[in-house]
């Protein structure tokens, strides 16, 4: 579904990303975890298409993108990205109505399908009885549900999250990821929390300074070891009965 294929990019000649390759096959669920500064961003940014690569190549459905046009990309490859400020005060029921800019002509109407989709879109995340809601008023959490909305009223068969539990609760962290979870599209996402990561991905990749450091399933890849090279903390890792991982992190500070 997606390949990414040694893509390079840099910044006034700093090397942000240096021949990243990644793939993740149709229905799987992926994360792409690393430090704050490892590129997980930008490399997100690159398949979504508001970043350029300098080198190499993002695939899709064994197609090149940047052949590809963005309405019939946006098609294909729906988007939750992390920072999503906007001076414009759309409502809520606005702004996930927006997702279906894609399938429109030029000036076309919105129908009651697609309000319909937005409803049901509103509803998975847990937002709606917020359509009529200003976006602007809302907490950052309440935001990070409504762009996911946003990207299901999309219909895409892919999704690319970029940090979708940021801002939200445990309690909205799990009910959201429960969200990702039973969806039935392809899903590449960033994560900070690893024991998200752990309970929800098929598969890992792991980043530092540009660079894919390691890829495997969360038992394969979230050892101690690993974590260190990455992270540069200690960790332990454990199983529960039911096959759960566990990741513990081991302060340096002596009281």
């Amino acid at each position: 579904m997606i390949k990414v294929n040694d893509v390079v990019y840099s910044v006034n000649h700093t090397s942000i990303l240096n021949g990243v390759s990644l793939q993740v096959a149709r229905g799987e669920r992926v994360g792409l975890l690393g430090p704050n500064g490892s590129g997980k961003s930008s490399l997100l940014k690159c398949i979504y298409r508001v970043l350029k690569p300098k080198g190499g190549a993002v695939l899709l459905e064994g197609r090149d993108l940047s052949r590809i046009s963005p309405r019939e990309s946006a098609r294909r490859l729906g988007v939750a990205s992390q920072h999503n400020a906007s001076s414009f005060d759309f409502t809520v029921e606005e702004v996930v109505l927006m997702g279906r800019f894609p399938h429109k002509r030029a000036m076309e109407q919105d129908t009651e399908r697609d309000y319909e989709i937005v409803r049901e879109a509103l509803e998975r995340v847990g937002m709606e009885g917020f359509s009529s809601r200003s976006f602007l008023t809302l907490s950052g959490g309440e935001q990070q549900r409504v762009i996911l909305a946003r990207a299901l009223a999309q219909q895409t068969p892919c999704l690319i999250l970029d940090e979708p539990t940021n801002h939200l609760d445990i309690t909205g962290q799990l009910l959201l990821m429960d969200q990702i979870a039973a969806l039935d599209q392809t899903v590449l996402m960033a994560l900070h929390d690893l024991n998200l990561a752990a309970m929800y991905c098929d598969r890992i990749y792991g980043m530092k300074q540009g660079k894919i450091l390691g890829e495997g399933t969360p038992k394969k890849l979230l050892t101690p070891r690993f974590i260190r090279e990455i992270y540069e903390v200690d960790a332990e890792v454990m199983e529960t009965a039911d096959g759960q991982l566990h990741i513990l992190y081991r302060s340096s500070h002596k009281k």
